[in-house]
């Protein structure tokens, strides 16, 4: 019985070693065996990784940093990574922030939690074992983790706000000061398992101003404009390594009104933001865009929102080739399954008019860039979940349609034939 009672502790201590281990302990160890990679550069409409075309098919997973906190929920995080490396994913898009709420990694203006920096350092050291490159989004326009609204609430508790409106966050100094210092502290960040700063770390894709800007304030976009223009400064007077974009929807402003009849209707065109007059800006090197129908449209029949994807997407990368001269990614998609009638199938046919319109373009060296699914999970988590997301190993056509992507993109970029190496496993 003594030799029990001494045995138990034993295992159990050497359990949860082992479980700390699986769940990251080991990334200092195996950190210079990950897979060599490289900046993404941009070229014109292409971006390129050591001299080659790089097309992307990604992935939302906003949940990772928030998931590396706690140890129960941080297996997650490799489990999503490792999967999407299996589909041959290459960057997943995701949240570098959490502003004043529940595991803030801002709690206040300029203080910061540790321990979910740590989080954060933990996902971009993963993301770097499994070759996926990372974007990564500054502040949401949402309320969702913070956002703008808690950037207000800051200045209003601290009596030196202007003004309680959310679109404050564009115009107030002292706002606009508490962000500079955010990016700031964000982008010069040293690991604390890979050892680099953020901004010297190639597994970052890009950095993402904010998750879908709007200032509905100031429908003539000029509000929004310079604080794109002196944002967008600002990360590059910092970091020099990184490609930028905004985060836009993609919606036409008055700046472009021979392009408001893309527009889904017309709330579209007043929401102060302004797809070509911001995507221009010298220092944003890319542009984005998001594709939800149905949110969009409340009465279109699938097939009308069907085909008006197409229109859409084709718009821009019109505008990529011959407007802006630069890639375009669709950041985020995603087809709800709150339609009436909805059919899983449905959304792989929608999934496949985006894929199909990305490989077109690739194939042609044009500048659809790349196109990221809202929102991949994995079991377990449906307090994440929305009316998008999926666990996409559960259903076999889905799964098999996102790698087949993968497998085209990098057909073009290798000029495989035959895919050689780890492309062979996938493809």
């Amino acid at each position: 019985m003594a030799g029990n009672g001494v045995f138990y502790p034993v295992l159990g201590f050497a359990s949860c070693v082992a479980f700390i281990y699986m769940s990251f302990g080991d990334l200092r160890l195996h950190y210079f065996q990950e897979p060599k990679l490289g900046f993404v550069e941009r070229n014109g409409t292409q971006f390129m990784v050591d001299g080659r075309a790089f097309y992307v098919n990604g992935w939302n997973s906003y949940w990772l940093m928030d998931q590396a906190v706690e140890d129960h929920s941080r297996p997650r995080v490799r489990a999503m990574l490792q999967a999407g490396s299996k589909m041959g994913l290459t960057v997943c898009r995701t949240w570098a922030f959490n502003d004043g709420t529940y595991n803030a990694l801002q709690i206040s203006p300029g203080h910061f939690n540790e321990r979910v920096f740590k989080a954060l350092d933990r996902v971009i050291a993963e993301a770097r074992r499994h070759g996926i490159k990372l974007i990564l989004s500054l502040v949401n326009n949402l309320q969702a983790f913070g956002g703008k609204t808690q950037y207000v609430k800051w200045a209003w508790e601290e009596g030196v706000g202007l003004s309680s409106s959310n679109d404050s966050f564009f115009f107030d100094p002292s706002i606009r000061s508490y962000f500079r210092n955010y990016v700031k502290t964000v982008l010069t960040r040293k690991n604390t398992i890979t050892g680099l700063e953020y901004r010297d770390d190639p597994t970052i894709f890009a950095w993402e101003l904010m998750n879908e800007p709007r200032c509905m304030s100031d429908a003539s976009g000029d509000t929004l404009q310079d604080w794109i223009e002196e944002m967008s400064s600002f990360v590059k007077s910092i970091d020099k390594n990184h490609l930028l974009t905004v985060g836009l929807e993609g919606f036409y402003g008055p700046r472009s009104p021979g392009k408001l009849s893309v527009n889904p209707e017309e709330w579209a065109g007043v929401l102060g933001t302004d797809f070509i007059r911001n995507s221009k800006i010298s220092t944003i090197d890319f542009a984005s865009v998001h594709i939800y129908p149905d949110h969009w449209f409340q009465e279109q029949e699938l097939e009308d929102k069907l085909k008006y994807i197409s229109k859409w997407m084709l718009s821009h990368i019109d505008d990529g080739d011959k407007e802006l001269k630069k890639p375009v990614m669709f950041t985020e998609f995603g087809l709800s399954n709150k339609n009436k009638n909805f059919l899983p199938s449905q959304r792989d046919a929608f999934y496949k008019i985006i894929f199909d319109i990305i490989y077109k373009s690739a194939r042609k060296n044009g500048s659809g860039a790349g196109s990221f699914v809202w929102q991949f999970l994995v079991g377990g988590m449906e307090e994440y979940n929305d009316d998008f997301g999926i666990v996409p190993w559960e259903r076999s056509s889905t799964y098999r349609l996102v790698t087949e992507q993968s497998c085209r993109l990098a057909g073009i970029r290798e000029g495989l034939d035959r895919p050689k190496g780890t492309w062979k496993e996938i493809c």
